[in-house]
């Protein structure tokens, strides 16, 4: 039986599977104090206690993906970074969320900031580094704040500095805050950012585990990749695989925004639905039907009402042409014009783009150009044949993966909405009445959420 079919046997309480968000509800949850009565550190003590080595082959056997977005297996990250080369190892938390519609890594840092730093601990540790750096999304103060707050309390409680708990183990943590640009989401970005330079991608090879941050062995990865290796610590390998399907396996948290009624985070294994979701949060909003939703991002081709029931793992959701991503799942409901959300989110590309490659540089200018005509009642029939190939022209052929992510809204939207295109060209404008739907507000037309 299929994990899919495991879950829709259960009920909604038993779909749920509350780890990281266990009591982000309980007062003063990012405090250590509160964080150690739910077993805190405890994976980190048992982890100091096994041989580097033992603990990535541990991350690895427990089938640990990076739930960043490309999924690759972190463990397997980890034993890329090279030994006895007499160099410094760095470990660098992508902290800087910008993929539009993602909201887990913030909402987990504000509350339970003391997971990631334990996981920290642990992933130095395993790679032998002796400096992390943790790179925040700038306008986000209040979680700034709260990180600041617990690597304080952590240096007080010896869990960070020298020796740490007589293990031997000497390590630092920076709290380093971007200045809000959504390429630094981009590994190699991040790190010239994080060395005070422009953010651009760079060229690989070299990759960052052998020359990364300040030219060293580095390791870059996600806040909840690295948030859940202390419960993997703890409870075991084999728990965390009994989650989630054979090659996904484990929790993770789905982020449902947009017209849904309780929109907000929900915890499950890896392999759950978006109909299950959807009716553990009351559904799409009162009186109206899902009309499509991304499974990843905007960056991940879009899906309509007939992929309720893709099992939302790494597996599953590439099954059905699209990428698992961030988890975002954002959804809109038929009063929404999809030509008015791709082209908002073109925009986003279009300003975001750093700028280094030409095809994303001027790709997405251009798919603006068409979009704006289109969606304003000015396009002719060639512009939708022109969207798809200036979209080819940047997919797959762009520095990063940027221009892969802003070509996936124009692909999947002719293809199940071309119909919608055209009727802005013949009808000569947009056939939708904004006032009816509540997502794409003039100040958070970037964000994917309820306005």
């Amino acid at each position: 039986m299929t994990v899919a079919a495991e879950i829709n046997e259960t009920s909604p309480e038993k779909i749920l599977a509350p780890v990281l968000s266990a009591f982000w509800d309980q007062p003063d949850s990012w405090t250590l104090e509160t964080y150690r009565r739910h077993e805190g550190y405890e994976g980190m003590r048992k982890a100091l206690a096994m041989a580097p080595d033992d603990v990535i082959a541990y991350v690895k056997d427990a089938g640990l993906r990076g739930r960043g977005g490309a999924g690759f297996p972190t463990g397997m990250k980890w034993q890329f970074i090279p030994q006895g080369d007499g160099k410094p190892h760095y470990l660098v938390v992508n902290a800087d969320e910008s993929e539009p519609g993602t909201c887990k890594d913030i909402p987990l840092l504000f509350a339970n900031p003391h997971s990631l730093i334990e996981g920290i601990v642990i992933a130095a540790h395993a790679i032998r580094s002796n400096h992390a750096f943790i790179y925040l999304r700038g306008e986000v103060v209040p979680v700034l704040r709260r990180l600041h707050e617990a690597v304080r309390e952590a240096y007080a409680a010896g869990f960070l500095g020298k020796d740490i708990l007589g293990s031997g183990l000497d390590l630092d943590v920076i709290v380093h805050a971007g200045a809000g640009a959504y390429i630094c989401g981009e590994e190699t970005a991040l790190l010239d950012s994080l060395e005070g330079r422009r953010g651009q991608p760079r060229l690989r090879p070299p990759f960052p585990a052998v020359a990364g941050l300040y030219a060293c062995p580095t390791v870059v990865n996600n806040v909840e990749s690295i948030a859940s290796v202390p419960a993997i610590m703890n409870k075991g390998k084999d728990w965390f695989r009994s989650m989630g399907s054979e090659k996904s396996p484990g929790f993770t948290l789905y982020s449902l925004s947009g017209h849904v009624t309780n929109p907000g985070q929900y915890e499950a294994p890896l392999g759950v639905t978006l109909r299950q979701l959807l009716d553990m949060s009351g559904g799409i909003r009162r009186g109206h039907r899902l009309k499509f939703w991304t499974p990843g991002g905007s960056s991940t081709p879009m899906f309509t009402d007939e992929h309720l029931d893709v099992p939302l793992d790494y597996e599953g959701v590439g099954a059905a042409g699209s990428m698992l991503g961030t988890k975002a799942l954002q959804c809109f409901d038929e009063t929404t014009c999809v030509v008015r959300a791709v082209t908002r989110w073109t925009e986003f590309y279009a300003h975001e783009s750093c700028g280094k490659c030409t095809p994303c540089r001027e790709g997405t200018y251009w798919l603006v150009q068409l979009l704006r005509d289109i969606e304003a009642g000015k396009g002719v029939r060639d512009d939708l044949d022109k969207l798809n190939d200036i979209a080819d022209t940047i997919n797959g052929k762009s520095f990063c993966a940027l221009g892969d992510g802003a070509a996936s809204p124009i692909f999947s939207s002719l293809k199940y909405f071309r119909e919608e295109y055209e009727q802005h060209i013949t009808g000569k404008g947009c056939p939708f009445d904004p006032a009816k739907s509540t997502v794409w507000a003039d100040n958070d037309a970037h964000l994917g959420v309820n306005a």
